[in-house]
Parts: C-alpha cells; sequence; structure tokens
C-alpha cells in the first residue's frame, strides 16, 4: 500500500468515513456488548467465516494471478479459525475483574483491574495476507467489545469486496463497517480520531500512518517488517536447515513479513547448501511454470522491484542463482540465491518480500550476531543450532520482534505467544490474550475501606503523622 506524503487532518477527512465512525461510536457507546454478545458475534463470524473459505481461496489466486489453494487454506484460513476459538474459549476468564494485591503502605483498601473497551477500532490491512492480516485483529477487536472500521488493501480487490460482503452479512452496519479504496482512503482514514489504529504493512508506510494519527494522539499498533536474519551453526545439518528456511523463505512466494530474508553461515557451508536448495525446489516444484503450489509476485510494480534486485546484483558481479524456470508473463519469480552479494547492492538493505534469499558468509555464530546487531531490529529472527549454551547466546545477545530456532515462521502461528516487532519492525502485540489486552483499557480501581491509616496524612499534621510517616519512609 502506498500514502499521500502530505498529512491528513481532521478537517480534511472525508465526509463519509467521519459519519461511518460517529454511527460506530454512538452504537458502542449506547450499548456496550455483553459477553454474551461477544461470544455470539465470534461464533458467527466463524462459522461464515468457514463456509466461504474456498470463495476466498479464489479470491486471493485470482488477486495474485496464482496463488497456492493450500497455503491459503492454512494461512488465511486455519490460523483465522485456531485464533477466534481460541478468543471464545478464553474470553470468559480474560473479560473477569481481576484482583490485585493493594501495596501494604494502604491496607486495609483492595484494588481490582476492569477491562472495558476502548471504543471504535481502526484496522488497516495489506495485500500479502489479505484475509489473515484483516480478520486476526478484527476478531480481537470484537472479542474485547469494539466496533471496526476495517481497511483492506487496494492491491487485492477481490478479496477486500469478499471481506466486505461476509462482514456486512455476520455484523450490523453500526457495529462493522468495511471501507474500500486506495491511498488517498487510507491516509484519511489514518487521521480519524479512532480510539485505536493498528496497522499492518511496510516501515515505510508505518511512518506515515502513525504522522497522520499523530494529531488525534490515536493509539497505534504497528505491525511492520524488516530484514529477518537465519544463522545457520557450523555443525547444523545443512540438509535439514535448507528444507526448513525454503520453507518459510517461499511460502506465498516470499511475500512474508517474517519470511527469512537473508542467511548466516560459514563460507565452507555454502556450496552444500546451495546444493541441498537446488534438491529441495526440485523436489516441491518439479515444474515451476505450472505448479498450482507455488504463488505470483502480486503485481507488476512488485515484480519490476525484484527483477531489478537482480539485475542490479548481476551487473555487480554477483552470483545470482535460479532454481527453476519462471513466467514473467505470469509474474512467476523463481526461488533465488544471491552470492557474493555486495554490502552497497539494494537487496541488501531493502526488504525484500519476494522469493530471493541473500547467503552471506560468516567466520562465527559469534559474528553472524555482531552482523545482525549492526543493522536494524529485524521482525523475526532464525538459528539452526543444537549446542544450547550457544543458542542461549544468540538470544540473549540479539533483539527482535520474535524468533523461531531449528524452525521459520512457525513462531506467528502459536495463540499464546504474543506477535509484533521492536523498533523499526514495530510495536505493540497481538494474538491471544495480547490482543485482547491491545484492544482494551485496563481500568485499575482502588476499594477504599472505612477506616484507613493514611487519613492520619492530613493536615493538621500531627505526632501520629510523624510516627507513620517513620514507617512508611523506612
Amino acid at each position: 500500500m502506498t500514502m499521500n506524503a502530505q498529512l491528513q487532518t481532521a478537517a480534511t477527512i472525508t465526509p463519509d468515513l467521519s459519519s461511518v465512525l460517529k454511527r460506530l461510536r454512538e452504537a458502542q457507546r449506547r450499548q456496550v456488548p455483553d459477553y454474551a454478545q461477544r461470544m455470539d458475534d465470534l461464533a458467527r463470524l466463524r462459522s461464515a467465516f468457514k463456509a466461504r473459505l474456498e470463495e476466498f481461496a479464489t479470491a486471493m489466486s485470482a488477486d495474485f494471478g496464482q496463488r497456492s489453494r493450500h497455503e491459503s487454506l492454512l494461512s488465511d484460513g486455519m490460523t483465522v479459525l485456531n485464533e477466534i476459538s481460541h478468543l471464545r474459549s478464553h474470553l470468559r476468564g480474560w473479560m473477569r475483574p481481576k484482583r490485585a494485591m493493594a501495596d501494604m503502605n494502604f491496607w486495609p483498601a483492595t484494588t481490582e483491574i476492569r477491562y472495558q473497551p476502548l471504543g471504535v477500532v481502526g484496522i488497516i490491512s495489506p495485500w500479502n495476507y489479505p484475509v489473515n492480516l484483516a480478520l486476526m485483529p478484527l476478531a480481537a477487536a470484537i472479542a474485547a467489545g469494539n466496533h471496526v472500521m476495517l481497511k483492506p488493501s487496494e492491491h487485492t480487490p477481490r478479496t477486500a469486496e469478499l471481506l466486505q460482503v461476509l462482514l456486512s452479512e455476520v455484523f450490523p452496519a453500526d457495529r462493522v463497517a468495511t471501507i474500500l479504496g486506495g491511498a488517498d482512503v487510507a491516509a484519511d482514514f489514518s487521521a480519524l480520531p479512532l480510539d485505536h489504529l493498528f496497522f499492518t504493512g511496510s516501515t515505510q508506510v508505518g511512518r506515515m500512518v502513525m504522522a497522520a494519527a499523530a494529531p488525534n494522539l490515536t493509539p497505534i499498533t504497528l505491525e511492520l517488517g524488516g530484514k529477518s536474519p537465519a544463522i545457520i551453526a557450523p555443525d547444523y545439518p545443512v540438509k535439514t536447515a535448507v528444507e526448513r528456511i525454503a520453507s518459510g523463505k517461499f511460502l506465498n512466494a516470499g511475500q512474508t513479513c517474517i519470511a527469512p530474508d537473508y542467511v548466516l553461515l560459514s563460507r565452507a557451508m555454502i556450496p552444500d547448501f546451495v546444493e541441498a536448495m537446488r534438491v529441495t525446489i526440485a523436489a516441491r516444484y518439479p515444474d515451476l511454470g505450472t505448479s498450482p503450489d507455488y504463488t505470483s509476485i502480486v503485481n507488476d510494480r512488485q515484480y519490476q522491484r525484484l527483477v531489478g534486485y537482480l539485475d542490479e546484483a548481476r551487473a555487480a558481479g554477483a552470483d545470482v542463482i535460479q532454481f527453476g524456470t519462471g513466467d514473467a508473463a505470469r509474474r512467476i519469480l523463481p526461488p533465488t540465491l544471491v552470492l557474493n552479494a555486495g554490502e552497497n547492492l539494494k537487496l541488501m538493505h531493502d526488504e525484500l518480500f519476494g522469493p530471493i534469499l541473500p547467503l552471506i558468509a560468516t567466520d562465527s555464530v559469534d559474528a553472524a550476531v555482531d552482523y545482525i546487531n549492526d543493522r536494524p531490529r529485524p521482525l523475526a529472527l532464525y538459528h539452526f543450532d543444537h549446542d544450547k549454551q550457544r543458542t542461549e547466546s544468540v538470544l540473549n545477545r540479539t533483539v527482535a520482534g520474535g524468533v523461531a530456532v531449528n524452525d521459520t515462521v512457525f513462531q506467528i502461528a502459536q495463540s499464546k505467544l504474543p506477535f509484533g516487532g521492536v523498533g523499526p519492525s514495530g510495536m505493540g502485540h497481538y494474538h491471544g490474550r495480547d490482543s485482547f489486552l491491545t484492544f482494551s483499557k485496563q481500568k485499575p480501581v482502588l476499594y477504599q475501606a472505612r477506616f484507613s491509616t493514611l487519613s492520619l496524612l492530613r493536615p493538621p499534621y500531627a505526632k501520629a503523622a510523624d510516627f507513620l510517616l517513620k514507617l512508611l519512609i523506612r
């Protein structure tokens, strides 16, 4: 998604968006959804979505030009269904006020934390997983009792329209509104005085969204991206590492925010890595051009961006190794390794977001960690190693949004783990209980007892106050 560089202000927001927000906010304040309503909403959403899974897979494939049906059903179907089930299983406990012990100095007062909906939540979702990254936060916002405005990506228009149909069937118009449109609509959407704004997309656009939201002091969650590294320890089986890296890298043809972006390994391992990748790709995609299991690049602009990286790399003398034959007309870009790439190349700095994987020779795992720490903090980090002490060192010395040890991407599929970036890869978390907390106000409440010793600390201060102060400031 792209946005106008000029920031929007409340005075220039499209009137239709403002009226939609007003309608949702009035409805939310009129009757805050209770537990029964939230459970019913989630159940109806899950049932209606499950019934349309094949339609969504077809729509996504049409939007991409070719998208693996199995990957769509897994990454955009199963994950959403599982998350909704998890929300429903735990919602009663999450909503219940939590007793918190008051500090001893304030006894016999008691305290608790109550969880209240924020109001109207705005969600801007991207094109790469256009269903997952729209419905996962939406379901969580509904579970927390909010009303929702959703702006799906204009780059997957068929999927966006189907989302609008689905949500209009499940929810009344003053509960969930789906806003279709391009970059100008997204810019206006970001400037709305929402109670929370949840954005998934690139770091560059995330900065614009945050700037647009700033005049309203709109709280914001940014799920961004970056260059996620994979480290292979010198004694780790290369074949296993390649098979698991390939799974995470070439899922959705690399158009995944947490896909491995580059691999750090010893120079001696590189020939074996290349050969293992050749065997792996040949087994998984025997005829790349006609394989139903390999996904196209989403549009011409993204395809030309990736081809440009490779043209620049070849011109600079890097070794570009492609596995299989692509099809420019269908935007099929083969799985590609890049060796001996200079640090000045764009592919060494930009998030690749495609099936291109640079291999970077390092002298040791410690050197790999130093390389990572010299760069912006990534959304994900992958470490392949059977040495527990060395693995612990990597975990302690690096900062990343999330980590998988001896595998890739599956950390995102865990309902009991928070998902989110750090620094330029994002801020805030969601999934499971973290989603509920993101879309809730944790309201602290203190109940004062009939008698409080703190009443002694009121003017005019007497000897009892002196005695009490001595106790308090020990």
